[in-house]
């Protein structure tokens, strides 16, 4: 099979790569129809995290191929979408919600496992991991909808939970890339008052007004907790959504939280430190991290099915598997919200 690997900084090529097979009863094998470029990839393709050469990408919806001996819930020719991370949905962790911790679990296209951009992938623990899409006949629109739910919408979804957002909530979301602009999408679905949405991009600016987002902070820094602060007559927010991962995100979404509230956070920190200081003087605490994907699917998959959210729209670049390296370049370039990879038919 052909499948984008990761070769170094600013190094993705298509190589031929073995067809995966089943090498446990647990496996299935699945054929990619979507994939795409996650924002977390990023960090690897700019060399701020390690990645180890070869498979890459977490994001995929596809056909199942085949299926081990002891695989129950998921057969061949059902059309599956899978989080980016599998899980075996019986430790202690899987049975508490926490699919992202499994003790057995890891991302795809990390540690030699197959990536999400590549034609086919080897699911271990078929039955704990993948989710089954019902019907057929999708629209175009639709399965890009589809394809966010194995990582950007959920984990949009789980910074809005960890930050606490519930009915009449004020709101600041901190990113305008695809997880932020999802983000928006969870707070208008949790019923939010208002939704404050940080971006400095007309385009996206756009997007998160559509997708619920009531207000437009574009300043940065400084001047968008003074911004802040003065929009919610010096109070600050009763959630702050953090979606970056960096230092001036994180002391945005802490200066802009009022006492009692929550940052929530899904981010992957780089050169983050915690003030724990201003978290115990004005009693802010902080929740979130890798989000459990998984758990959260189900619901938010009969959301898409049923046109209540549209979450499809933050792909705006499409190519194939021939163009994946310059979806990642548009993405680093910001000339790209998120970069969606169109592998096989359905």
């Amino acid at each position: 099979m052909r499948a984008a690997v990761f070769c170094g900084p600013r190094c993705i090529e298509v190589a031929d790569r073995p067809d995966p097979a089943i090498a446990s009863p647990t496996d299935a094998v699945v054929r990619v129809v979507l994939g795409c470029v996650c924002g977390s990839d990023l960090w690897y393709y700019r060399g701020e995290s390690p990645h180890a050469p070869g498979p890459i990408g977490h994001e995929f919806i596809g056909i199942v191929e085949q299926v081990g001996a002891d695989v129950r819930s998921i057969a061949r020719g059902n059309f599956i979408v899978a989080p980016f991370k599998f899980s075996d949905g019986t430790c202690a962790h899987c049975r508490a919600g926490w699919t992202s911790n499994c003790v057995a679990g890891a991302p795809f296209g990390t540690d030699g496992v197959d990536g999400g951009q590549g034609e086919a992938v080897r699911v271990p623990f078929a039955d704990g991991t993948l989710v089954r899409i019902p019907g057929t006949g999708h629209s175009d629109e639709m399965m890009r909808s589809l394809l966010t739910l194995s990582d950007v919408m959920a984990t949009g979804h789980h910074a809005a939970v960890s930050a606490g957002v519930k009915r009449g909530s004020v709101v600041a979301v901190i990113g305008d890339g695809a997880v932020g602009l999802c983000a928006v999408i969870a707070a208008r679905r949790l019923h939010a008052a208002r939704i404050i949405a940080l971006s400095r991009h007309a385009a996206r600016q756009a997007l998160a007004r559509s997708f619920g987002a009531t207000d437009i902070v574009a300043e940065r820094g400084e001047a968008a907790i003074q911004a802040i602060l003065q929009m919610t007559d010096g109070v600050g927010v009763d959630a702050a959504v953090e979606c970056v991962g960096t230092a001036q995100s994180f002391e945005t979404a802490f200066a802009i939280a009022r006492p009692g509230s929550i940052v929530g956070f899904v981010g992957v920190p780089h050169g983050v430190e915690v003030p724990i200081d201003t978290m115990f003087g004005r009693n802010i605490g902080l929740r979130g991290g890798a989000a459990p994907v998984r758990r959260y699917i189900p619901e938010l998959l009969d959301d898409v099915l049923e046109g209540r959210i549209d979450p499809g729209r933050v792909f705006d670049f499409d190519t194939n598997l021939d163009g994946v390296a310059e979806g990642y370049r548009a993405m680093d370039e910001r000339r790209a919200i998120k970069s969606l990879l169109r592998i096989g038919m359905v």
